[in-house]
């Protein structure tokens, strides 16, 4: 655990030390720590916002190494199979659950109140939840699990894909010739994964608050 979070403060150490020692083996880098913090539920504590930032930093420094088209389209590709292996794998568990298999797990009531709710708010849900740590882990898993239609979901999640790793990645490209960014880009990652975890704040104390209400 220190070793990630070490990773995610000094990423640009880590991945200006991949570019010095093995060049182009770091789009293979980015493509997989990318695809695995949004490809699987057991991984949101994975790098997303402030990677994709230092990344776009590091494209835009003279002896960066890394090609900042080459770089965007490498992790667009990744973020969309990202979510869609987190899908299937949804719909995977979806299948057990209701065939009786896992019913203790989750009840398929639930399930049913998933779907109405994907097939209502599906589009904001999808495309939103890709700028916010953990939710962009989970909602392609529960869209899954909840059997959103599929087609609605593959739409959503490439203009959620595209859309984070654009504008963060150009963020950090155009931020980081910035004297006081490109000597704090620590500082500014940590930022960055502070304002982004405020709304899963917000959702669990309203989520605690709601249920004192109702046990009041």
């Amino acid at each position: 655990m220190d070793t990630i979070i070490d990773f995610i403060l000094h990423t640009d150490h880590y991945l200006n030390d991949i570019v010095a020692q093995y060049g182009l083996l770091i789009y293979v880098v980015l493509f997989l720590v990318i695809f695995a913090e949004t490809g699987f539920v057991v991984t949101p504590f994975l790098p997303g916002d402030g990677f994709l930032f230092t990344v776009g930093v590091i494209a835009g420094s003279t002896a960066g190494g890394l090609n900042l088209w080459v770089s965007m389209l490498i992790m667009m590709i990744a973020a969309i199979l990202g979510n869609t292996l987190n899908f299937h794998i949804g719909r995977y568990f979806s299948t057990k659950i209701l065939d009786g298999k896992e019913r203790k797990w989750l009840n398929p009531k639930y399930l049913k109140d998933a779907h109405d709710f994907f097939e209502k708010h599906g589009q904001k849900a999808v495309i939103l939840s890709r700028f916010f740590p953990i939710f962009r882990t989970f909602v392609p898993f529960v869209a899954g699990l909840s059997k959103m239609d599929r087609t609605k979901f593959m739409s959503y999640t490439i203009i959620g894909g595209v859309s984070w790793v654009i504008l963060l990645t150009l963020a950090g490209y155009f931020l980081g010739s910035i004297p006081f960014v490109k000597n704090n880009i620590s500082f500014i990652v940590l930022g960055i994964i502070g304002v982004s975890l405020i709304p899963v704040f917000i959702t669990g104390l309203k989520k605690y608050l709601e249920n004192k209400k109702a046990k009041a």
